[in-house]
């Protein structure tokens, strides 16, 4: 799972997950992390702690904000992470690999990962010529589209579009979208071939 946000345990529900691996952050913000609690359920199920992958800077902010998690009188029933640090440099969860992509989400570093053919970027803004390198020849790619009008932290739809042209995926899914963006099916009518809006529920099959 890529970041654990307020609904965590309604999308696990939902997607029938049975077992989870372990969990990958891309940043602090508390839209990313607030369903961390939630994973106590796989940690009774699997009977084990979850890895829970961020750099330095993030695993300061789920301790801080999860101190019960991990106080040294552990509750029973709690839930129960282990952190694993990253960096800006490719890492193995399971099988499978993750390379990071270091974007801006206004002056806050965030990452974006590749798998395999599988791009996925939230919460940005810029992105540097040299992490656009490591997007480029995804076959997939998730890109956040806040809003139409100009935003600080998050690219707008414009944006969104121009920076997937350039990135040249074969199909681009946009997420990370607001109420302001406008209604599905009005905004979906505008989009070039190859980029389309991402809704609840979609599954994509690489």
């Amino acid at each position: 799972m890529i970041d654990s946000g307020p609904d965590f345990r309604y999308q696990m529900l939902r997607a029938g997950v049975r077992k989870l691996d372990a969990i990958v952050l891309t940043h602090e913000h508390k839209d990313h992390l607030a369903g961390m609690d939630d994973v106590r359920a796989f940690n009774f199920r699997q009977d084990e702690p979850m890895d829970v992958f961020a750099t330095s800077r993030v695993q300061e902010t789920v301790i801080r904000e999860f101190a019960y998690v991990f106080s040294a009188a552990h509750y029973p029933g709690l839930p129960r992470i282990k952190l694993i640090e990253i960096e800006n440099k490719p890492f193995r969860v399971g099988t499978l690999q993750f390379q990071p992509i270091e974007v801006m989400h206004y002056k806050l570093p965030v990452f974006g990962y590749r798998i395999g053919d599988f791009t996925y970027i939230t919460d940005a803004k810029t992105i540097p010529e040299e992490e656009k390198k490591k997007v480029k020849g995804s076959k997939v790619l998730v890109l956040n589209a806040l809003q139409k009008e100009a935003h600080l932290s998050h690219l707008t739809l414009d944006e969104a579009v121009a920076l997937a042209r350039e990135l040249k995926a074969e199909r681009t899914y946009l997420t990370h979208i607001s109420h302001k963006l406008g209604k599905h099916a009005e905004i979906a009518a505008q989009l070039p071939p190859g980029i389309q809006l991402a809704y609840d529920g979609l599954v994509l099959e690489l």
